[in-house]
């Protein structure tokens, strides 16, 4: 009787149950059926479709939670009455009440599945209605307008939908990157990226946001920079560890794709609106990295060109969990070095790349990739075409045009012959002479074709090529990109200020908001109604090697080989001030005077400038020219009265200031050449016992030298010590070791990973030390001021190798969890300084033309210290094996063999076996090691014997 009950009280259950999972079912196969014949792809891959919080998802969870609900009932049932055993005229009553109440559960339990299926059918229509390049990767268009126009951040409201757990990407809006937030951001790392001043000319600038703010991206060394201009804020997307070779975005600005040219090449897809990382591809091209790069308008698809000898094409589908390529074509070396590549904004199965000398169209498949090569020479058209710069599809699907260094047009189209006639064969009908100016630019926006040009000018054509309106009046270098706001443009009415077209009718030109970038560093916004013109960023467009911080306040000064010095105010990241040299245009290090009113500038041709801190302009009527070659190192005295410098023939100049007519100036006192080798550190100290200033200089030939400074008249220059401080390796730098103990030391770093405290005065070396070990050795080093608030009374030293910074703790041990590094400047660090409070570093990259601000964080690194042990537990894992190894095993034999030479080999006596060994014992204990040191490296010893006093 049990049985038949419970039977006939779960049978309309189960069968509420498996309508509503039929009817989902249905539903789910219609939608993909419209969505395949709508023509977005209704593979599971798709990004889309990938996002665990999109409305489809939503629902199909909800359901199968009703699903499994139902069959919980049934089983909790049959449960209940086999553990119970009652007879069946007992609790006859007592079954069929529940069985009633749980049928009512399941039922509502039911209708809830089907009303969230059908919830997740209206909303899988409105993503169908939503053009297909809105359909982006957590959220859709209609969700965003949502998060800005409500107060939902993004989160659905709809009935029957429980909101979904949190996701950065499904709730972020274009505003969500620059909003404040409410608790700080925890600091993992010593050093954090905190600002980038400079921008890589050779790649495009994005427009990103246009109404309300002006935001937009670009590329600088192996980071990518979203600079809000309007608040003047920005966050930079880290993840490359070589420079960043190329840039692309989505059509509807949310997918950023940056890839770079690293021997680990990566491609990184973005999200702006987060700036979080959705996906990486791993080697792309591992011959050579990325070279070009493009991605569909819908972002589903990202093209990559290599950089191999053989230039490999490869189309990835980025959404997938796919590690291959779509599909791949391999290029031969006589097309060139295809540096540009687009797809068709109308069809993404068709794509246009071009060399200097050649245009390559494809077409391609989930299976195979196919291209043409057209040729065009001079017999083509009889006359020059100049070299091909970029390639875009014109408004008509089956035409293409190239810009050309002469000016010219190249019009391509199908060819119409049946047995040819693929998307993918063209042919040159015509070349059009569009301007006289070479075309570095080509693109397409709306309904005009624009061209930037060699001398700075941005020209608007309609599709039959008539010139409707230019721009001359920029003053810019050849124009290397144009990015045109994804916002549309107002209507042209009474009161709007849009320019007038070059027609007889003079109508309004209604065009987008565009940003323009120039091979000299500089951006610009141009708003196209009224005109208006505001210059976003401005920054050194040739090489910047020099780069020093005010001793005193939150300034920062910095000069490039384009003969510009900047003043920046690193706190408030607001340009103070600058100055152009003309005639001496390659600044290659400058120095602040210890009291913060003077800079000593170096240039590359040997003439040095003395300039006033606060105007920039000269102390001196005249420069100082005694070099004739390149000025390496500047520096002030600590009472601001001496100027060295060093020069790239190894000779050292001093000039110092001296009293003239009630004031003073600044003279030249001698040149002397003490080296013969490169001159790699300068610095001055102060004599103890007379508080003179003292001058060393450390030389590539292992020589340090001091002067005397004593004598003040002109060229009375005498040495005082040259002292040969090594045999193998060459020293790379040295400081003053900070006065922890009553002598004083200078501290130097070799190309060994060695580190050396040397007596100030005598030049005897008191302690050798391992240094930080992160892929080169030290090439600069420098003391990071202390500021008051520090709780620790620690010191730090910065260091930069070839291409990272990093921070050790003081005093210098040997311990490898004291020290930390972060890649910097891939291609090279030049030079670096610290800030006054030691709240920051920053660092030049030479060749980048980049200057990157590193906010520090000590309390990670003693963390990081804390964390790596104590006593010599650190050390251990400097040996081979560790503490368990081989080699720590042999050690401690032969200190068990010194212990028994020195206590005698025939003795009877009790041995005494200790941890220690005697001071004499050291040098057998090396040699059995199997190091050798020679005569001047014996001060081994010396060290031993002073440290244990």
């Amino acid at each position: 009787m049990c049985d038949a009950t419970e039977s006939m009280g779960l049978e309309p259950l189960a069968e509420d149950v498996k309508q509503a999972a039929q009817t989902e079912a249905v539903s789910e196969t219609e939608q993909l059926s419209k969505e395949d014949k709508g023509g977005r792809p209704a593979s599971a891959e798709d990004p889309r479709e990938q996002e665990p919080h999109s409305r489809q998802d939503r629902g199909h969870l909800h359901h199968d939670e009703g699903q499994t609900a139902g069959e919980k009932v049934e089983e909790e049932l049959e449960k209940r009455v086999e553990e119970q055993g009652v007879s069946q005229d007992k609790h006859q009553e007592e079954v069929d009440q529940e069985s009633q109440e749980m049928g009512q559960e399941g039922e509502q339990t039911a209708q809830r599945g089907v009303e969230l299926v059908q919830g997740a059918e209206r909303m899988s229509q409105e993503a169908a209605e939503l053009p297909r390049g809105n359909l982006a990767l957590g959220s859709g268009e209609s969700s965003l307008r949502e998060s800005e126009d409500g107060e939902g951040k993004g989160k659905h409201s709809d009935p029957g939908v429980d909101p979904p757990e949190d996701s950065l990407i499904y709730t972020a809006t274009p505003r969500t990157l620059f909003e404040e937030r409410k608790e700080p951001l925890v600091k993992a790392h010593p050093l954090n990226l905190e600002w980038v001043f400079g921008i890589n000319q050779n790649l495009p600038v994005f427009s990103l946001q246009d109404e309300g703010r002006v935001v937009i991206l670009y590329g600088s060394s192996h980071t990518v920079v979203i600079y809000d201009y309007t608040n003047n804020t920005q966050h930079i997307l880290q993840g490359h560890c070589s420079p960043i070779s190329c840039l692309c975005i989505s059509e509807d600005r949310r997918w950023v794709a940056s890839a770079d040219k690293g021997p680990e090449s990566l491609v990184i897809i973005w999200d702006s609106y987060s700036g979080i990382p959705v996906q990486t591809l791993f080697h792309c091209h591992p011959e050579g990295g990325v070279l070009a790069m493009a991605m569909t308008p819908d972002a589903k698809y990202v093209a990559t060109v290599g950089a191999e000898a053989a230039q490999r094409v490869c189309i990835w589908d980025w959404s997938s969990q796919r590690e291959d390529p779509v599909c791949t074509a391999e290029l031969s070396a006589e097309y060139g070095v295809q540096d540009y590549i687009l797809f068709n904004p109308s069809d993404c199965t068709q794509l246009v790349s071009n060399s200097e000398s050649q245009v390559v169209f494809y077409s391609w498949n989930n299976e195979k990739l196919e291209y043409t090569v057209p040729q065009v020479t001079v017999e083509s058209f009889n006359k020059a075409v100049g070299s091909f710069s970029q390639t875009v599809f014109h408004f008509r699907a089956s035409q293409a045009l190239t810009g050309t260094s002469l000016g010219n047009l190249v019009v391509w189209d199908r060819i119409r012959i049946p047995s040819l006639l693929k998307p993918h064969n063209k042919q040159a009908k015509k070349m059009i002479h569009l301007q006289k100016d070479g075309i570095t630019v080509l693109t397409v926006t709306d309904s005009y074709i624009v061209t930037g040009d060699s001398k700075g000018h941005v020209k608007f054509f309609s599709d039959q090529l008539l010139l409707l309106t230019w721009y001359n009046h920029f003053n810019l270098d050849p124009v290397r990109s144009i990015s045109f706001a994804k916002e549309q443009p107002s209507l042209a009415r009474a009161e709007t200020a849009y320019p007038s077209d070059c027609t007889i009718k003079a109508e309004k030109l209604i065009i987008r908001n565009f940003v323009i970038s120039a091979t000299n560093a500089v951006v610009l916004h141009v708003a196209a109604e009224a005109t208006q013109l505001n210059t976003l960023v401005q920054e050194h467009g040739k090489p910047l090697h020099a780069v020093a911080c005010h001793p005193a306040q939150p300034v920062i000064c910095m000069g490039s080989y384009c003969g510009v010095l900047k003043v920046w105010d690193y706190q408030c990241k607001k340009y103070i001030c600058s100055r152009i040299f003309e005639n001496d245009n390659e600044i290659n290090c400058l120095a602040y005077d210890p009291k913060g009113f003077l800079i000593g500038v170096g240039f590359a041709s040997g003439t040095v400038y003395i300039l006033d801190a606060l105007s920039l302009n000269n102390v001196c009527s005249e420069p100082f020219r005694y070099a004739k070659d390149a000025i390496t190192h500047i520096t002030f005295s600590s009472d601001s009265k001496y100027l060295a410098t060093a020069d790239a023939e190894f000779t050292i100049t001093v000039f110092n200031l001296v009293p003239k007519n009630d004031e003073k100036s600044w003279r030249y006192l001698w040149r002397q050449r003490a080296h013969y080798k490169p001159i790699q550190d300068v610095m001055f100290g102060i004599n103890l016992d007379s508080k003179m200033p003292r001058l060393l200089s450390l030389g590539m030939d292992r020589v340090l030298v001091e002067y005397d400074l004593s004598d003040g008249s002109k060229d009375s220059l005498r040495i005082l010590a040259s002292d040969r401080i090594e045999q193998s390796a060459v020293a790379k730098c040295m400081i003053w070791y900070p006065p922890v103990t009553k002598e004083s030391f200078i501290l130097t770093a070799n190309d060994q990973f060695k580190m050396k405290l040397y007596n100030s005065t005598t030049k005897m070396c008191r302690k050798t030390l391992l240094g930080p070990t992160y892929g080169s050795p030290l090439k600069k080093i420098a003391l990071l001021p202390v500021a008051c608030s520090n709780e620790l009374k620690t010191s730090y030293l910065a260091y930069i190798t070839e291409d990272q910074v990093g921070l050790q703790i003081l005093p210098v041990d040997g311990n490898p969890h004291k020290s930390s590094a972060v890649v910097c400047h891939p291609e090279g660090v030049s030079s670096f300084t610290c800030s006054y409070d030691g709240k920051y570093v920053f660092t030049a990259g030479g060749g980048d033309f980049t200057v990157f601000s590193w906010e520090t964080n000590v309390n990670a690194l003693e963390a990081a210290a804390c964390l790596g042990g104590k006593d010599l537990v650190p050390f251990y894992s400097l040996l081979e094996g560790g503490r368990d190894g081989e080699l720590f095993r042999e050690l401690e034999d032969y200190f068990y063999y010194c212990q028994l030479r020195t206590q005698g080999i025939d003795t009877m006596e009790t041995r005494q076996v200790s941890t220690k060994i005697p001071l004499t014992e050291t040098p057998f204990v090396m040699r059995a090691l199997g190091f050798y040191p020679t005569e001047q490296e014996a001060s081994l010893y010396n060290e031993i014997q002073i440290a244990s006093l």
